[in-house]
């Protein structure tokens, strides 16, 4: 029996993606192997691998001077790529602070030049996104770069900022795929895969064609954007399973009426679930309105003693993953794109039962 997995990542997956999976294990089709047991030069891998790049291309209305690279290594890799690759020009990159994944970032590229952080929202222990009107970043920076939604804080940019002719890049780990995006209005974005765009061990990298090759000649080849882009990200073996899976995403949120469709159905999930906070007595959100992000929602509890009686019912009940993270604490329930209203409902229904014993 599956249970209701409101895990921050890897996340859960569509169950109809797990059973092809599973049917096609031991042989993929008339092929006659499974894909793990496939040479990423095949012909028959090389069908997978294109499927896969196309079905996401038209999910994201790829415009025609961008690329999509499949690399490995999670966003924590383009912490360090993306400087070495951009950072090319006055050596200056702004940086919006949001919390630990966007502090991360910063301290990564640190190393590599002069990194500003432009705006932050440490002033409101991140429960806020930074306000970013008039011009906040430096004109002469080689990008700037936000992180979209903020996994341990429960943020989200609802809109992305104007930087002018100063290339926006957007780490996208937890929200990418999960609405509709304007992919031109970015120089680079990046994700892990493992949260709405497929499982672990692939990261995917968008990239407006004039970016390319202008790496740091210190480099290395597997983080060179335009050596990846002109080998079809293929310089070497690519996470082809996880390929495949994100593959079988891809046709999944196709079914679900692409990006559109999708959006509809998280913004049911999450409010729905804020709903309730809003009215609760016992629970409360961790982050007002404006600010939301629809994929992360902690909430807390009054004390430590309540928070652990609600885990060992949840657990017992079949909700896993509600504990939030570590430098947080309290709860979070991610409602990943996978994750259905059904379980979202299920959890509302605990929740106000678990009041009503607990007041």
């Amino acid at each position: 029996m599956r249970i209701h997995n409101f895990s921050a990542g890897p996340s859960v997956l569509p169950l109809s993606v797990l059973e092809k999976a599973a049917a096609e294990m031991l042989t993929h089709g008339h092929d006659g192997m499974s894909v793990m047991e496939m040479s990423h030069r095949s012909k028959a891998y090389q069908a997978i691998f294109d499927k896969t790049y196309e079905r996401l291309a038209s999910l994201l209305s790829l415009p025609k001077d961008y690329h999509i690279l499949f690399m490995q290594g999670g966003a924590t890799t383009q912490f360090a790529a993306l400087p070495l690759n951009l950072l090319n020009g006055s050596g200056k990159a702004d940086y919006v602070d949001t919390g630990s994944w966007s502090l991360a970032a910063i301290d990564e590229g640190r190393k590599y030049g002069d990194i500003a952080v432009a705006a932050s929202s440490e002033d409101s222990d991140y429960t806020t996104i930074p306000d970013l009107k008039g011009q906040w970043w430096r004109p002469d920076a080689d990008y700037v770069h936000l992180t979209s939604n903020n996994t341990i804080y429960g943020t989200a940019f609802d809109t992305f900022p104007d930087t002018g002719s100063v290339p926006l890049v957007a780490d996208m780990s937890s929200d990418l795929l999960s609405r509709p995006i304007d992919v031109s209005k970015f120089g680079l974005i990046y994700a892990g895969a493992q949260k709405n765009a497929g499982c672990a061990g692939l990261t995917l990298v968008i990239v407006r064609e004039d970016l390319l090759g202008m790496a740091h000649k210190l480099t290395p080849v597997m983080l060179d954007y335009k050596v990846q882009m002109k080998k079809g990200s293929m310089y070497n073996t690519p996470p082809t399973y996880a390929i495949y899976i994100a593959g079988l995403v891809y046709d999944w949120l196709h079914e679900q009426g692409d990006l559109a469709g999708i959006a509809a159905v998280n913004q049911k999930k999450a409010a729905l679930l804020y709903n309730f906070l809003d009215q609760s007595t016992l629970f409360h959100a961790r982050v007002e309105a404006p600010h939301r992000s629809l994929m992360n929602i902690p909430f807390m509890l009054p004390d430590e003693l309540t928070e652990e009686k609600f885990l060992k019912e949840a657990d017992q009940r079949g909700f896993a993953n509600l504990k939030g993270h570590r430098s947080v604490g309290g709860m979070r329930a991610s409602l990943y794109n996978a994750l259905s209203f059904e379980s979202v409902t299920q959890l509302v229904l605990f929740m106000a039962d678990f009041e009503q014993r607990h007041l």
